[in-house]
């Protein structure tokens, strides 16, 4: 688990940029930081101004200095800077073994590294795990850049004038940008307001583009051509999900580092906890945010099943108070994100890497198993037309009316992606002071409008609100304390057998049913009769008390930072209504409160000469 990053191409760097790089990964690899570079005709070099890779390692596998990164093959031709973990990978290093590869680490790392020479890129289809990662192939003069099938790691990249540039975040590519190129992205912002984060490919900057999931990226060294290709289409596949399932929990506690697992009161992390005692590993700690508020603390029904399971269980307690914080949260999330969760999410992550450097979780279990309320709401809306001439009225009302209206003016698959949104077209129309937003949604459709109403709901939360935010949200919190997260629940090969299940076992209602195999070792604890709560953290005390001073100049920062797309008198009569008793303009305010954090510290990057 790293941070990476690397810029090739025949603009010359300054040394200054590669440190930036360097600086900003820093906190997702703690243990090591390492920087190849190579000169106008590819030699290795120690001057930071031509071509590079560069590499901090949290270390979890073999963390001996033989493992760090970047990594190059016995002739030095071939070389690999990554990010992430990659399981059951000993079947594939006997056959490489066997056709003469001699492993110099215990590295997964290195694995990637032998795949890559003997199979080329095809290689990505047997690694079984999460990926961002770099190969630099001087034989064939070639960059390839992938993302893993889920998007459980993150790639941001920037090809300008035939320049290639790549990072783990949005700040650690920046510096590659010249400050001429740096300007925020009025679809990026638009699409921040529309969603409350920025899905892919874009970013908040308008030439640095995010790699979607299952994608790989390949660049010529030779005339500086880039091309992006899909690798992967999940495929339904037949199979015991209950093994596969056993095997993926498995086979993610392989560490060299201490493990441990995030247990809530809900079915999806129990089952994984349930797995683990299965297999004996009753020494696992779990870990548990704990709230003040019972509304939305689930802590004593994670501790019953932790008791049951005979697994020590670390309560966490998630601060009433977020003013002391809030600064060092939104930079940790890279760029505008809104989820009001990341918040308790970076404080679990604080406290639980004094333990442990691996910790499982949840994550994926709705995504699989068709698990949220919207799905039932919106295959019960009208499908199969669409009243695109219904007013769209400018509002600064609340969420329902404008959420509404939207949603008969747009297609059925549109109208779905409005369902997790933040502000609906007429009130982002209301804040730009009338002007229409360049798009209603922003989230990839792909072929979801070929597939059966339920299907394709699945389908483009695949492609969005998986990779994009819950993903991206776990990601960023956890790598912000060099804290690794592992997710049995998205192992491509369950996710497969998953869905070649019959509907009737896959889809039930309470959702999950099929998990009871999963989860005999509790089943006393009727976790299929205990209400979701979800990870809701204590938003209107936060904005009443707590977040309240920032809303003094708010509108006119806004305004003077997005470059007028937002009206200031518009930001501040909707902050005014909430104030006024609006409470369900809430999530909004603490929108419009992070978009105004976010882009005032990277105004300020963006401004750095990096000379």
């Amino acid at each position: 688990m790293c941070g990476f990053a690397g810029f090739f191409g025949s603009s010359l760097r300054t040394a200054a940029a590669a440190g930036a790089m360097l600086d900003e990964l820093a906190k997702r690899g703690p243990d090591a930081q390492h920087a190849v570079f190579w000169d106008e005709k590819f030699r290795p070099t120690e001057v930071r101004r031509y071509h590079g890779l560069l590499s901090t390692r949290l270390a979890i596998i073999d963390p001996r200095p033989e493992a760090d990164q970047p990594m190059a093959n016995d002739r030095g031709d071939v070389w690999i800077s990554y990010n992430g973990e990659v399981y059951d990978w000993q079947a594939d290093a006997a056959v490489l073994r066997n056709l003469g590869a001699k492993f110099r680490t215990r590295s997964d790392t290195e694995f990637i590294l032998r795949a890559y020479e003997q199979w080329g890129i095809e290689c990505l289809s047997r690694l079984r795990g999460m990926f961002a990662l770099a190969i630099f192939d001087l034989r064939s003069r070639v960059v390839y850049v992938a993302r893993d099938r889920m998007g459980l790691k993150p790639v941001v990249y920037g090809h300008r004038g035939g320049d290639f540039f790549f990072g783990s975040t949005v700040r650690s590519v920046l510096p590659m940008l010249a400050p001429t190129d740096r300007g925020f992205s009025v679809e990026g912002i638009d699409a921040y307001l529309a969603h409350r984060y920025i899905p892919a490919p874009r970013t908040v900057f308008e030439n640095l583009q995010r790699l979607e999931n299952a994608h790989y990226l390949r660049y010529e060294l030779d005339g500086g051509k880039l091309d992006k290709v899909c690798y992967w289409q999940p495929e339904a596949r037949s199979g015991d999900w209950l093994d596969v399932l056993d095997q993926a929990i498995e086979m993610r506690t392989v560490a060299d580092r201490p493990v441990g697992v995030y247990l809530s009161g809900g079915i999806d992390s129990s089952a994984i906890a349930c797995g683990l005692a299965k297999h004996g590993h009753h020494d696992l700690s779990s870990f548990t945010a704990a709230f003040s508020d019972p509304r939305f603390d689930e802590s004593a029904d994670a501790a019953r099943t932790a008791r049951a399971l005979d697994i020590p269980n670390v309560q966490v307690p998630i601060p009433a108070s977020v003013r002391e914080h809030f600064s060092r949260i939104v930079a940790d999330l890279d760029e505008p994100f809104a989820d009001p969760s990341s918040i308790p999410s970076w404080f679990l992550a604080r406290e639980t890497t004094k333990h442990v450097k691996v910790v499982l979780g949840g994550d994926g279990g709705d995504e699989v198993f068709a698990g949220y309320k919207r799905y039932g709401k919106h295959l019960r809306w009208r499908r199969g037309f669409n009243l695109p001439w219904l007013p769209q009225p400018e509002s600064v009302a609340g969420r329902g009316l404008a959420k509404l209206s939207a949603e008969l003016r747009v297609p059925w698959l549109d109208a779905y992606a409005l369902r997790f949104s933040g502000f609906a077209p007429g009130q982002r129309r209301y804040l730009a002071g009338g002007k229409s937003p360049p798009q209603a949604v922003y989230w990839r459709m792909g072929d979801a409008g070929q597939r059966a109403p339920l299907a394709a709901l699945l389908e483009i939360d695949r492609l969005n609100y998986l990779p994009e935010y819950v993903l991206r949200k776990a990601d960023l919190c956890t790598m912000a304390h060099g804290l690794e997260l592992r997710a049995p629940l998205l192992d491509h090969r369950w996710y497969e057998i998953v869905m070649g299940l019959p509907a009737a076992e896959r889809f039930t209602r309470p959702p999950k049913l099929l998990l009871r195999g999963a989860l005999q070792a509790v089943q006393s604890l009727h976790l299929f009769e205990r209400k979701k709560k979800g990870f809701n953290p204590p938003l209107a005390l936060w904005l009443r008390e707590d977040l309240s001073e920032r809303f003094a100049g708010l509108g006119a920062r806004l305004a003077r930072l997005s470059d007028g797309l937002i009206a200031a008198e518009r930001a501040d009569a909707l902050v005014a209504r909430y104030l006024g008793g609006v409470e369900s303009l809430g999530e909004g305010v603490l929108q419009l409160l992070f978009l105004d954090e976010s882009l005032a510290q990277l105004d300020k990057l963006r401004q750095e000469a990096y000379a």
